[in-house]
């Protein structure tokens, strides 16, 4: 029943982008330190858990902030962060650049996952369980396509840079998605949120 809603399905895609690009650029970092700036295998390693950390940990601050502030507010936000940073990565910066351009859009797209979190129950209070096993799933999934698109366009054209401009694209047209949806939810079902702009 829950998947005949439209709004299971936003959810879905709305995660797919954070948790997905989270468990995603997770899986494949230490590849990509390894490949474009010649780092040992070891050292990528630890450049990757550094970004990863970031992800982990700022999780919960994402689901205070929406708490706070608004779930939709957070969340177009953190898009706009994520989508500049990996637009940056994707000009394959200095090192130095890369990794803390990694580090935050990590973190904001750990935080994201809290704010995608904080208005699912709002939306569906008597089906919590299922669609949060749903849109979980969804975020498993997106996590499965990243690398495969990063090392897709890597093959096709020599380079990460594509492979993260693409991705860069797909978290800014979610920006454009959710001032679409949020109409609708506010007439709905969401809590008043005043002075939100996207």
């Amino acid at each position: 029943r829950v998947l005949k809603e439209p709004d299971t399905w936003w959810f879905n895609l709305f995660y797919m982008i954070t948790f997905g690009g989270f468990v995603g650029l997770a899986s494949f970092l230490a590849i990509f330190f390894h490949d474009q700036y010649g780092l040992s295998r070891v050292m990528a390693g630890n450049f990757a858990a550094l970004c990863v950390f970031a992800g982990s940990f700022v999780r919960p601050i994402g689901g205070f902030l929406a708490d706070r502030f608004g779930g939709v507010r957070c969340l177009g936000i953190l898009y706009g962060v994520v989508a500049g940073l990996m637009f940056f990565v994707s000009q394959l910066p200095l090192l130095p650049w890369a990794t803390a351009s990694l580090f935050l859009g990590m973190a904001a797209l750990g935080m994201g996952n809290g704010a995608v979190f904080q208005l699912v129950p709002q939306r569906f209070q008597k089906e919590i369980g299922v669609v949060t096993g749903i849109v979980g799933a969804a975020g498993g999934l997106g996590g499965f396509f990243l690398p495969s698109l990063l090392g897709l366009f890597k093959d096709l054209t020599g380079s990460y840079g594509t492979g993260f401009l693409i991705f860069s694209l797909a978290v800014f047209s979610c920006i454009g998605l959710l001032a679409g949806v949020q109409r609708g939810w506010r007439r709905q079902w969401a809590r008043a949120e005043t002075g939100v702009s996207f």
